[in-house]
């Protein structure tokens, strides 16, 4: 049986010692970039390898070319896969301390080569701790595999498709991202603040409770409903600051089984590198 959306710590529990078992640990913090890999260092879930948003889940950073985390190309990414031990038919499981919001990039970004059996751990780090699970500081040494990557480019929309799509009610755009960024109130990371124009806000937190699990499938799939209304998965969008937390929201819209929406990876910070592109404040 493979996991491809959420996984209890209690299941995650039996398979620590399973070779064909892959855990990431994935903390990391945007304004401290380097603190998810000394909590890492401290202590970690056994047997977990470290995976960084910035140095191994993200391309190289071109300023005013690409947004804050690129996708990294195809090949660098499937090397640093199969290093951590990332094969067809193993499992992986990603976790970190922020509801999903991090760990949900490496999950995607498997979905996007091709690797359906990936999943997050419901709750994270938090509640692994919180419900006595083990914990080591022990580095492992995980035995290499061969990634065969088989990319899923449908999966990813540009700012060319978003331009295209404008006014069209057949599809939907969804901003991942605080209210108060959205509305352009505030803006503490990207040198301009707004949204795309004819977004909807929809902040990834809401997918989870006040302890940080997410929601049951049910809520998800009604809340979804609402927020879709009849367009399928397929012509919905989610972007972000950077392309990182709008895969939590992808993740649960899975989870509620409505399909698999599509990802501008550049998001808002790739968006406002081109001046002609319009945007917007407000509600």
């Amino acid at each position: 049986m493979h996991y491809e959306t959420l996984i209890p710590p209690a299941e995650l529990l039996q398979h620590l010692d399973d070779p064909d078992w892959v855990i990431a640990d994935c903390r990391f913090w945007l304004d401290d970039a380097e603190k998810g890999r000394r909590d890492y260092r401290d202590a970690h879930i056994p047997g977990a390898v470290y995976a960084h948003v910035n140095d191994d889940l993200s391309g190289v950073v071109a300023p005013g070319v690409t947004g804050r985390h690129p996708l990294p190309p195809v090949d660098d990414l499937a090397a640093e896969l199969g290093g951590w031990g990332i094969a067809s038919g193993v499992q992986v499981v990603a976790y970190d301390d922020q509801g999903g919001a991090m760990a949900a990039r490496l999950w995607w970004l498997l979905k996007w080569l091709g690797h359906d059996a990936a999943a997050v751990l419901d709750g994270g780090w938090v509640r692994w701790q919180r419900e006595g699970c083990p914990v080591t500081a022990d580095a492992p040494a995980p035995t290499a595999r061969i990634f065969e990557p088989e990319p899923r480019r449908e999966l990813v929309v540009s700012a060319e498709d978003i331009l295209t799509r404008f006014g069209d009610p057949a599809y939907r755009l969804i901003d991942s991202r605080a209210p108060e960024r959205y509305r352009g109130e505030v803006e503490p990371i990207d040198p301009v603040a707004g949204h795309i124009p004819g977004a909807v806000n929809y902040p990834y937190e809401r997918n989870l409770d006040r302890e940080g699990n997410f929601v049951s499938k049910e809520f998800l799939r009604g809340r979804f409903h609402v927020l879709l209304e009849d367009i399928p998965a397929e012509r919905v969008t989610f972007y972000c600051g950077s392309g990182v937390t709008a895969a939590q929201n992808i993740l649960a819209v899975v989870h509620a089984g409505l399909g698999m929406p599509r990802l501008y990876a550049g998001s808002w910070s790739h968006w406002i590198t081109d001046p002609e592109r319009p945007i917007t404040t407000g509600e």
